[in-house]
């Protein structure tokens, strides 16, 4: 081999090595990377099927039920607008509360039901995640539209 050709083969050897090396690490960083959706969002299947995401919202007052095992947990995370019903099989967060924010991780069983395998309760009072936050405020938006577009026909007697 002449030395240009030494060159050429050292130089394609160098590029192979950085598209594999590339390739492994996109792979292995799609497989570990986790969505966050709402409730509206699983409602409007727009969630993955088949593999795990996270839902945010609040823990719907009057929705958790204990199972007798102690450690299996029937809840509901709701947006305001839709509610996703929850099995968790583990220890709840000291923070998990009914009206507060939660942040689950799982997967959407075929009956609708989110199995959880974690379970993240937020940090203090004030602490929402953002995508939950934008959430809500967008449904309570989206109920106030609503509201003020309703038509009520007037009392008898009462003019237009």
């Amino acid at each position: 081999m002449t030395r240009r050709q030494k060159r050429i083969a050292m130089v394609g050897g160098g590029l192979a090595a950085v598209v594999l090396v590339t390739g492994l690490v996109l792979s292995a960083f799609q497989k570990n990377l986790v969505f966050f959706f709402t409730p509206s969002q699983v409602a409007a299947h727009e969630a993955p099927q088949g593999r795990a995401f996270r839902i945010g919202g609040l823990v719907e007052t009057g929705s958790v039920k204990r199972q007798p095992d102690g450690m299996t947990v029937h809840f509901a995370v709701t947006d305001t607008a839709v509610v996703i019903p929850v099995v968790y099989r583990g220890k709840l967060p000291d923070l998990f509360r009914e009206g507060k924010g939660v942040v689950t991780q799982g997967r959407l069983g075929p009956d609708g039901v989110f199995q959880a395998s974690e379970v993240l309760a937020k940090h203090d009072e004030n602490y929402m995640p953002p995508e939950a936050d934008h959430a809500l405020k967008k449904a309570q938006a989206a109920r106030e539209r609503a509201a003020q577009t309703l038509i009520v026909p007037p009392a008898a007697g009462e003019k237009r």
